[in-house]
Parts: structure tokens; sequence; C-alpha cells
């Protein structure tokens, strides 16, 4: 699927250039990340001593806390990758916060010491969702967000 990566990007970049608040500005990165289409969940896990705590999302309910190296986002955090995965029912130890989601994608974002700050983690309702377009232009909203920390 193509998304208009370059305008969401454009848009995160102009309403972030004069608020100096994190959580606001992640909160408007993920409405704004939600707009894109097969986007079912948006948000940020802020890493806070040795989990991960829900930060600024868009969707359903999600789970408030995550264990380092558990789910996809504890692997993305502990591993310092990104992870892709087409079918989250066959990922070994995969944490379902809504039975609803097919597919994930979590990039971690890091700050200026290249630590681990919070992980951006988009769900979808189809399989095989995410790709390696989709991968590189989230990182560019991670590298966007380091900016902000």
């Amino acid at each position: 699927m193509v998304r208009d990566y370059k305008t969401a990007i454009s848009h995160i970049t102009g309403v972030t250039a004069n608020e100096c608040d994190l959580i606001a500005n992640l909160s408007n990165i993920s409405a704004i990340l939600k707009e894109l289409d097969g986007f079912f969940w948006v948000g940020f896990y802020l890493v806070k001593g040795d989990e991960l705590v829900v930060g600024p999302f868009q969707g359903p309910v999600a789970c408030s806390r995550i264990a380092r190296g558990k789910g996809v986002c504890g692997i993305s955090w502990e591993e310092k990758r990104a992870i892709v995965v087409e079918n989250v029912h066959e990922f070994p130890g995969h944490i379902a916060c809504s039975p609803e989601s097919q597919s994930e994608i979590v990039i971690p974002i890091f700050d200026e010491n290249e630590n681990v700050a919070m992980v951006l983690d988009v769900d979808s309702r189809k399989l095989n969702e995410f790709d390696a377009g989709d991968q590189k232009a989230l990182e560019e909203v991670g590298e966007i967000i380091t900016k902000l920390i």
C-alpha cells in the first residue's frame, strides 16, 4: 500500500516546530499518523525503568505496561531495532492488546545518547500491511522525534 508519508511528515514538522512539550508533540504525531490508510492503532510506549509505559496514542484501549524483551515492542526496545510483523498471531510472545490487530510495525526512537527513549507502535487490522517503505518513513518520523526529546 502506498501511503502519503511526505504530507504526513511535512505536517509533523510543522506542528512540532514551535512546540517544546514532548507529550503534546507525541499526541499530535500519533493523530497525524493515525490518518494514514491502514493504520488501526498508532502510539508510543515510553521507557520508564525496566518497562515500557503507554504514552500518547490513537485507537482503542492499549496495554498499559510492557516488560523489556516481551512482545514486539519490548523486543524492539531490547534489540534497538525496527520490527515488522506480517501476522501478529505467528509472532512468539506477541502481546494481544486488541484482538483486531493482525500486523504490526515497531520503531525504536533514540535519545541523544543513542538509548531507546520510546517505541512507535503501529497496528493494522490487515495481515502483511507493513513493508520496508513503511519502516523507512516511520524511522524518519523517529528521527524527527529524537530532535524533540
